[in-house]
């Protein structure tokens, strides 16, 4: 089988989304290629389209939630959007590439190839079976106005949600959203902390931006460095790609031996095996990832919209807790959860939950349709 998945550098999720499926159906023998449609007209062109988005988020993510909220209020409209409208114009590179390279099935990861391809169809060009693979526990805007094949949503009890936006039931695959193989089938927690040099000993708390480095980090910081130095627990920071964040922190806290700053990594499954506890924001991979790993989760600042979506999905299903304010409720959160039977509740939750298939499921759908 010839895949080719399709994403976005609009945040991390997708493009990890975009890995995972690959890994599955390349590990079955399968040939599966990941491609930005907007590297088809240049390479500077597709880190544009993915660093405006990234940019806005990290420097206000109040303004993405209001951008968000837009985008709830067009999906009421009888109109196409002007995403659809802009994405229409990737039509004929995409054409000229499914006439050169030979393709069974394209799966998007992103909202914005999907509508490429929508146009596409819609205007009678011939394309391969399209597979929309969600990277959030919603129905985000504009999935509606895309016509695919399949759409593999994360759980089953977002059916609803989907048909009420317009995506028809027989379409619907629930998948649950795909993670690397690695977030499943880890290693133990002493064999991962060996792997990175960790202190067996020690208690860990891995704290993340997220590939984008996001969320109020240097308040979580300062709130918890108190409690580095009375307890023996070691704090672990994710910068992502944001570069002045990892150096503004390494001024702050660079010489603390308690405290580790981390760019990006490709370590991050061997991380959550090794830490004790997770505190982030609720991105749907990093969700997911989190509840495959089976590690205690707790989540801060998530970015309006999507992530506030995804934040009430596992909070309501027990599979992570969050708090609003970090300066005042975030060390009590913690204590809770690192009482053993808070811990192996939460566990269980995201057993019930979430198992980690994902992309294994994906990759099982696409050798039914192909």
């Amino acid at each position: 089988m010839e895949a080719l998945i399709l994403t976005c550098s609009t945040g991390g999720g997708h493009n990890s989304a975009a890995y995972a499926v690959a890994e599955a159906l390349n590990l079955r023998g399968h040939n599966a290629k990941v491609m930005d449609p907007y590297s088809l007209v240049g390479e500077r062109v597709a880190k544009a389209v993915g660093g405006t988005y990234v940019r806005m988020v990290q420097i206000s993510p109040s303004l993405f939630g209001i951008v968000y909220k837009l985008g709830e209020t067009y999906r009421r409209l009888p109109l196409k959007s002007p995403v659809y409208a802009v994405n229409s114009r990737m039509a004929k590179r995409l054409e000229k590439y499914f006439d050169e390279n030979k393709t069974d099935v394209v799966l998007c990861t992103h909202v914005f190839p999907a509508e490429m391809l929508t146009y596409m169809r819609n205007k009678g060009m011939k394309i391969p079976k399209v597979v929309f693979v969600a990277t959030d526990y919603t129905c985000i805007p504009f999935t509606e106005e895309t016509v695919c094949d399949y759409y593999a949503a994360p759980s089953r009890d977002l059916n609803d949600e989907y048909i009420r936006r317009g995506v028809p039931d027989e379409k619907i695959v629930h998948t649950e959203i795909p993670v690397k193989k690695a977030f499943r089938d880890g290693p133990s927690k002493a064999e991962a902390r060996k792997a990175l040099g960790l202190d067996p000993k020690s208690r860990y708390i891995l704290l993340s931006g997220g590939s984008m480095g996001a969320g109020k980090l240097r308040t979580a910081i300062r709130v918890l460095e108190k409690r580095l130095d009375a307890d023996d627990r070691r704090l672990i920071v994710l910068c992502g790609n944001n570069n002045g964040l990892y150096s503004l922190l390494s001024d702050y806290y660079g010489g603390n031996p308690r405290i580790t700053l981390l760019r990006s990594t490709g370590d991050m499954p061997l991380y959550l095996h090794a830490c004790d506890l997770f505190i982030g924001k609720p991105g749907g991979l990093s969700s997911t990832e989190c509840a495959a790993a089976r590690i205690p989760t707790l989540f801060i600042s998530p970015i309006p919209g999507c992530e506030t979506k995804n934040c009430e999905f596992f909070v309501n299903r027990g599979m992570a807790a969050t708090v609003r304010s970090i300066r005042h409720k975030l060390l009590p959160a913690i204590r809770r959860l690192e009482s053993d039977s808070a811990s192996s509740k939460m566990a269980r939750q995201q057993a019930k939950y979430i198992t980690g298939r994902g992309a294994e499921n994906i990759a099982d759908l696409c050798e039914r349709i192909v």
